[in-house]
């Protein structure tokens, strides 16, 4: 990587590591819309975010792990560990020019929903719920690299304390990213460039 580039994906870990410890999500959606246009392939790009996000979940897990509130968190996780299996096994045969465009139309429709519908809607903390966030979440884990957005709704509705949102959330996402970095690295997007964007990126996370 040359310095613009390293010095790009510095300043946007940065910032998403901000708006992480802040919201509790978002990691994803901010890094992901630059790693597509810095990293050699869209699959090394899910790669770094997701070894990324993983470093910013395991220091927030690290002091909230008393808080985790395992039987809210495990069907949700099961269903995200089988269809994220499946996402990523979609990107390893998709051509990058048609998933940066399903990744842009992505990230256009979670910003209008954010800001124009999830006032209206109001989940049930119900184990359906839980199935169907986790697809939604696992489809957009594996072939985006920002799993967040759906499993939120649900953690909002099923915690009622902020200390409680935080460390199921952490705990799902640094879960599911260390799964999906097994399931890239099976597909030879854990290469040696991820290792060293990393490297770059890393002081920024902490």
């Amino acid at each position: 990587m040359d310095i613009a580039s390293i010095s790009i994906l510095f300043a946007f870990t940065l910032a998403a590591s901000f708006v992480q410890r802040v919201c509790g999500f978002g990691f994803g959606i901010f890094i992901m819309s630059v790693l597509p246009h810095i990293m050699p392939s869209y699959g090394e790009a899910t790669t770094l975010s997701g070894l990324l996000a993983s470093t910013t979940s395991l220091i927030i897990v690290a002091r909230t792990w008393s808080h985790i509130e395992w039987r809210k968190l495990m069907p949700i996780l099961a269903t995200f560990l089988i269809i994220s299996y499946f996402g990523v096994q979609l990107i390893a045969v998709a051509s990058d020019t048609v998933l940066k465009k399903a990744l842009g139309v992505i990230l256009i429709a979670v910003a209008l929903y954010f800001l124009f519908i999830r006032s209206r809607i109001s989940l049930k903390p119900s184990l359906p719920t839980q199935i169907g966030m986790g697809t939604l979440s696992g489809i957009m884990g594996g072939t985006c690299g920002m799993q967040g957005p759906p499993a939120v709704l649900y953690f909002l509705a099923a915690t009622s304390q902020k200390e409680a949102y935080i460390a199921i959330t952490q705990a799902y996402f640094l879960i599911g990213n260390l799964a999906m970095t097994l399931y890239r690295a099976r597909e030879g997007f854990l290469t040696t460039e991820v290792g060293s964007a990393w490297c770059y990126a890393v002081p920024a996370v902490i």
